[in-house]
C-alpha cells in the first residue's frame, strides 16, 4: 500500500530559520506602529533589540545578523526623520553605530547563552542516562546474594547491596558513610599498606580477612578488590566483593586436627607394631625351641620306651607328640599371618586361570585318589601380588577339599560370577558340609573354627589369612553356606 504525500511541502530548516527573522523584525514593527498611534513613543527601540535576541535565541547567528539588518532598515524608514525614506543625516550616525553595536552584542550574548543552555541540557540529558544505567547496575548488584560494596580512597563507604546486608547485618542506611575497616574491625593478614600498595600497583588485590558482624560474631572471607580510576587515571573507589568461607575454614581445621590424631595414631600403631615383631620374634625363637624339644624327646621317648609302655601309655605319648606337632604348626600358621602385614605386595597381571591350575596340580597329593569333580569356568585377569593371590586360591582349594571328604561325590566350581568396569567376583564353590549362617561372623577370625578338630584338621589361621589379603588389595570376602548342602566364598576385587 502507497503512502499518501503530504498536501503541503516540507518547508526547509533555513528557510524557516530566516523566515523567523523576518517575522520577528515585522512583529517588532507592527507592535511599534501600533503603539504610536496610542500615544507610546520611543518603544521601537527595545521591540526591535527584543527581535533581534529572539532571532538569535531559537534561529542563530546568522539569522541574528538578517535580523539587526530588517531592524536597522525598518528603525529608519519608519522612526527617523525624515521618514519613510532610507535617509541618513551625518548627526544620526553615531546613533546607528551604537544601536548596530548593541545588536551585535545582543546577539552575541543570546548566541552564548543559548548554546551554553544547549550545552546544559545536553549535559542533563546524559548524566540523566548515567544516572539510569548506575541505579539499573545497582539494582542488578542489588538482587545478588554475593557481598558487594564500594568504598571511597579514604575507605569510606559510599554503596552497599543487599548480600552484605545478609552477610553483615547492617543495612545500606546503616553502613554507608562509615569507615569500612572501622565498622567491620577487619583483621588483615599482612600489613593494611602491603595491601594497599598492591592494590595501586596492579589494579587488584586478592585475599582472606576475618571481619566482625553487627551481632558480633567474627566471619572469615575471600575478599577481592577491584581499583576504579576516572579518565585522568587517578583512583578514585574500590569495588569490593566477598564470600564467606566460615564453614570452609572451620573444615579446614577440623581436618588438620583429625590429620594431627592421625599422625598420633600413626605413631602409636607403628609402636605397637613393633612390639607385634618382637612378640613374634620371641615366638619364633623362645616358643619353638621349647616344643622343638617335646617333640625330640617324645619321639625318643617313644623309640625307645614303647616296648615297655601298655596300650594306654603308647596312645598318651602319641597324644604328646601330636599335640606338640600340632602346636607347632599354629605357630607357623600365625607367624605367616602376622607377616603379611609387613610384607610388601608386588603387583603384576595374574591369570587366575593359571594359578587355579597350579594348586590343583601341587594339591593332589590332598585328595588321595578321590573322584572329585572340577568345574573351573572362565577367569579373568587381575592386577595384584602373585603370590598373595596364590595363597588365597590354596587356602579357599584346600578348605574345599577337605569339607567334600564326607561326600561320595565332590564337586568342587570355580568361577567367576560377575565382571565389571571396577573389578570382578569371583567365586569357589563345594557340595561338602557347609556351617550354619548364625556363625558366619566367626568364619575369618583368626583361631575360629566351625568344626572341631576331631572332624576336620586345621589351625582356624586359613580364612583369616585370605580376608587379610584380599583387604590389603582392596576387596571384600564373603560366604554362603548352608548345612550338608557345602559352601560358597566370594572374593570381590577391583582393578586398579
Amino acid at each position: 500500500m502507497s503512502r499518501a504525500k503530504p498536501l503541503l511541502p516540507r518547508i526547509p530548516a533555513a528557510v524557516q530559520r530566516y523566515g523567523l527573522a523576518v517575522l520577528s523584525v515585522t512583529a517588532a514593527l507592527g507592535t511599534a506602529l501600533l503603539l504610536q498611534l496610542f500615544s507610546f513613543r520611543g518603544v521601537e527601540f527595545p521591540l526591535f533589540l527584543f527581535a533581534i535576541a529572539l532571532t538569535v535565541w531559537y534561529a542563530g547567528i546568522r539569522p541574528g545578523v538578517l535580523a539587526v539588518i530588517l531592524s536597522c532598515l525598518a528603525f529608519d524608514y519608519f522612526f527617523t526623520e525624515p521618514r519613510y525614506s532610507l535617509y541618513v543625516r551625518t548627526s544620526e550616525f553615531p546613533y546607528y553605530i551604537l544601536f548596530i553595536l548593541f545588536a551585535i552584542l545582543l546577539a552575541w550574548f543570546s548566541a552564548v547563552r543559548r548554546r551554553v543552555e544547549r550545552d546544559l541540557l545536553e549535559s542533563r540529558d546524559e548524566l540523566e542516562k548515567e544516572v539510569a544505567v548506575r541505579a539499573q547496575q545497582a539494582s542488578l548488584l542489588n538482587l545478588t546474594h554475593d557481598t558487594i560494596f564500594v568504598r571511597d580512597m579514604s575507605d569510606v563507604i559510599t554503596y552497599w547491596n543487599r548480600g552484605a546486608q545478609e552477610l553483615y547485618g547492617w543495612t545500606a542506611e546503616e553502613a554507608v558513610g562509615k569507615h569500612a575497616h572501622q565498622l567491620l574491625r577487619t583483621v588483615f593478614p599482612v600489613p593494611i599498606d602491603e595491601v594497599h600498595a598492591e592494590l595501586l600497583r596492579t589494579g587488584r588485590w586478592e585475599g582472606e580477612l576475618e571481619k566482625t558482624k553487627a551481632d558480633g560474631t567474627r566471619v572469615v572471607v575471600a575478599s577481592r578488590w577491584s581499583l576504579r580510576r576516572n579518565e585522568q587515571a587517578a583512583p578514585i573507589a574500590i569495588l569490593e566483593t566477598e564470600n564467606d568461607i566460615t564453614q570452609h575454614k572451620r573444615g579446614e581445621e577440623e581436618v588438620r586436627k583429625l590429620n594431627r590424631e592421625l599422625g598420633k595414631r600413626t605413631t602409636d600403631l607403628e609402636a605397637i607394631n613393633k612390639e607385634l615383631e618382637a612378640f613374634a620374634y620371641s615366638i619364633s625363637h623362645d616358643l619353638r625351641a621349647p616344643i622343638r624339644h617335646i617333640i625330640g624327646f617324645t619321639e625318643l621317648l617313644q623309640k625307645n620306651a614303647s616296648p615297655t609302655l601298655d596300650e594306654k601309655g603308647r596312645r598318651y605319648m602319641m597324644t604328646i607328640l601330636e599335640s606338640a606337632k600340632r602346636m607347632g604348626t599354629l605357630i607357623d600358621d600365625l607367624l605367616a599371618f602376622s607377616r603379611l602385614g609387613r610384607i610388601e605386595t608386588r603387583e603384576t597381571m595374574v591369570s587366575l586361570d593359571q594359578l587355579v591350575s597350579e594348586v590343583q596340580s601341587e594339591g593332589g597329593q590332598e585328595t588321595n585318589g578321590r573322584n572329585i569333580t572340577w568345574k573351573i569356568g572362565p577367569l579373568p585377569e587381575l592386577y595384584g601380588d602373585r603370590a598373595m593371590l596364590k595363597l588365597v586360591l590354596v587356602n579357599l582349594i584346600s578348605n574345599a577339599i577337605k569339607f567334600t571328604r564326607p561326600n561320595p561325590q565332590p564337586e568342587i566350581e570355580i568361577g567367576c560370577s560377575e565382571k565389571r568396569n571396577d573389578g570382578a567376583v569371583v567365586f569357589v564353590r563345594d557340595n561338602g558340609v557347609g556351617f550354619d549362617m548364625k556363625y558366619v561372623n566367626k568364619l575369618f577370625g583368626v583361631f575360629q573354627r566351625l568344626h572341631g578338630p576331631a572332624e576336620f584338621e586345621g589351625t582356624g589361621i586359613g580364612l583369616a589369612t585370605v580376608q587379610r589379603i584380599i583387604h590389603r588389595h582392596g576387596g571384600q570376602v564373603w560366604a554362603e553356606s548352608l548345612v550338608g548342602r557345602g559352601t560358597t566364598f566370594f572374593l570381590s576385587l577391583p582393578k586398579p
